[in-house]
């Protein structure tokens, strides 16, 4: 990756009262039951939501600014986002506050350390109702000459004629989130699906067979190495298949060497559709700058997740990864430098930590990095 997010700074959301994260390639995030995993990916799904001009949906769809807010220490969210440039990193900040039946941006603000540090270049400074950008020929930030959105972000509504503040802006609303899959007997990953272009599984696995028809026919060494990622998860496992079912439709068939017919995605259990899925995701050319999955371990045997942090690891070349796990058998097989702790403190309110900044060295002589989680030493228990 030639550019990345690098630091997240989050005050006011949820049990995240103040908190500064580095972000690495792929970062494994671990802790107790409501600690506040899952609201360090609603964070970066807000922010996503900010520079693709959703963040009025994407609230609503968390319950709404109040609901939001850290109990009885909050009166406002700040999130702040930089991104690694070469000599020229650009930093993102927005506070939201509550307003009558919605909310208010207070403040937002898109800058860019250029020759002067103490003085970063400054592509939007937004206060509630005096908007400004950088206008190119005026050569200074005024107010914009079009109907702004009130409740929708500068940075979705920036003029996209400066190169690196459209990267940033860009890259940041592809970030997605990727919750368990759902495989009730209706899902959509169990039913033929309807072809279409398409270089993801999908959400709720609606684009998989899609996603695995394309790679076979147009990236076939991928497509290979997901069909010889499932060999070693499933050693009976020979190949897949994509029958017609009717005009435009095709079905996921698994063939098996146990059996003379094939298997329907129907019939495949839980943890094997789960696995295809996320292989499929994480084998794919076109990941998102930043890629969001909570608790990928449901459903999986503990065996599989070896291969599964073999599959961060790769996919983490191709995009910033973020893991959040109750998985002790997931953190097994992590590095130090992988790995970040949650830990709630006195007051109920969260502290992230990353492993390798801990004082680990002689005891990962002697214990593996879940044996340590299970004793204590890297905090994250409840």
């Amino acid at each position: 990756m030639k550019t990345r997010f690098s630091n997240l700074h989050i005050a006011g959301f949820r049990r995240l009262r103040e908190v500064d994260f580095s972000l690495q390639p792929l970062t494994v995030v671990i802790g107790a039951n409501g600690v506040g995993k899952t609201s360090l990916l609603d964070v970066m799904s807000l922010l996503a939501a900010s520079a693709d001009g959703r963040l009025n949906d994407a609230i609503s769809e968390l319950g709404g600014i109040t609901s939001l807010l850290t109990y009885d220490s909050a009166d406002r969210l700040e999130m702040a986002l930089s991104m690694d440039m070469p000599g020229k990193p650009i930093e993102y900040s927005i506070e939201i506050a509550p307003s009558a039946l919605a909310y208010s941006i207070e403040n937002e603000k898109l800058t860019q350390q250029r020759n002067d540090p103490s003085r970063p270049f400054k592509y939007i400074d937004s206060h509630l109702a005096d908007i400004r950008y950088f206008e190119k020929d005026g050569g200074k930030l005024q107010q914009p000459n079009w109907t702004h959105n009130i409740l929708e972000s500068s940075l979705a509504q920036v003029p996209k004629m400066f190169n690196e503040p459209e990267r940033f802006r860009s890259a940041l609303a592809s970030s997605t989130l990727y919750h368990a899959l759902d495989v009730a007997p209706r899902a959509a990953v169990r039913l033929p699906q309807q072809m279409r272009l398409a270089q993801l599984p999908g959400k709720d696995g609606e684009d998989l067979v899609s996603c695995l028809y394309y790679l076979r026919e147009t990236e076939r060494d991928r497509f290979e190495s997901i069909e010889d990622t499932l060999r070693v998860a499933f050693p009976t496992f020979e190949r897949l298949e994509f029958p017609p079912v009717a005009a435009g439709t095709m079905a996921l068939a698994w063939k098996d060497n146990n059996f003379t017919r094939q298997l329907y995605a129907h019939q495949l259990s839980e943890g094997t559709l789960r696995f295809l899925w996320l292989a499929t995701l994480l084998h794919s050319p076109t990941l998102p700058a930043v890629t969001l999955i909570d608790e990928p371990e449901v459903s999986l045997h503990p065996e599989m997740l070896r291969l599964l942090a073999e599959l961060f690891r790769e996919a983490a070349q191709r995009t910033q990864l973020i893991v959040a796990t109750h998985s002790d058998r997931l953190v097994r097989f992590l590095e130090p430098h992988e790995l970040a702790v949650m830990s709630m403190e006195e007051d109920g309110c969260t502290t992230i930590s990353r492993a390798d900044s801990l004082d680990l060295e002689a005891w990962l002589k002697d214990y593996a990095l879940d044996e340590l989680w299970h004793m204590g030493r890297l905090g994250g228990r409840a």
